[in-house]
């Protein structure tokens, strides 16, 4: 009884940081609001304390260190190109470097968790676990996964869409940013290849 306060907390709170990344104009606090908001589901799943909440909280840790990575490392790119980590001041970037749009589609679905990514198993069994806990959970779950689509796309398709501000010169990317980013691919897809390593059951 007595985690049953943190839990509404972690829940309420995966709501409001999800809000809050939707009327956010910096790119990094877009990003960093996200692992918080994704926390929460963490947070209600080790509360719960079943074998799938804890297998499921394990799995979107991982999954999440590894898509928030990336999606810091890519903001940072953008920052060293632009100077600003203003969302409206970065569009164009889908004419001027398009593999890198690439990355930022792969990393932004893996936020949103899609499937067959490891995200997706572990937001799916501690959205079952918190279900079978208490029903109307169900509710607070669904909205946080569709406002996090909406951000997710949102943040997307405004930096990635539209036309590059007037003085703004987008060098190319260099081989040690692609490096690094296939840094990030490579474990995300061997772990959905092989989910098994990071189960707890």
């Amino acid at each position: 009884m007595l985690y049953y306060p943190f839990i509404i907390l972690a829940l309420w709170g995966m709501i409001m940081t999800s809000l809050i990344c939707l009327r956010q104009p910096d790119l990094k606090s877009l990003i960093a609001y996200s692992s918080v908001s994704h926390m929460g589901l963490v947070v209600t799943a080790t509360m719960i304390q079943t074998p799938a909440s804890l297998t499921g909280a394990m799995m979107l840790m991982v999954a999440h260190g590894i898509t928030s990575s990336m999606l810091f490392c890519l903001a940072n790119m953008m920052y060293e190109r632009t100077n600003t980590r203003t969302l409206m001041m970065m569009q164009g970037v889908q004419t001027t470097i398009p593999l890198m749009t690439s990355f930022w589609l792969m990393a932004n679905l893996t936020n949103m968790a899609i499937p067959p990514t490891i995200n997706l198993l572990g937001e799916v069994m501690i959205i079952t676990a918190t279900f079978n806990w208490a029903n109307p959970t169900l509710i607070l779950m669904g909205s946080a996964a569709t406002i996090t689509a909406i951000y997710s796309m949102s943040m997307f398709s405004a930096i990635q869409q539209g036309k590059t501000q007037k003085d703004t010169m987008l060098p190319p990317a260099q081989t040690r940013e692609y490096l690094v980013l296939l840094l990030h691919i490579i474990p995300m897809t061997l772990l959905m290849v092989n989910p098994q390593t990071i189960t707890l059951t």
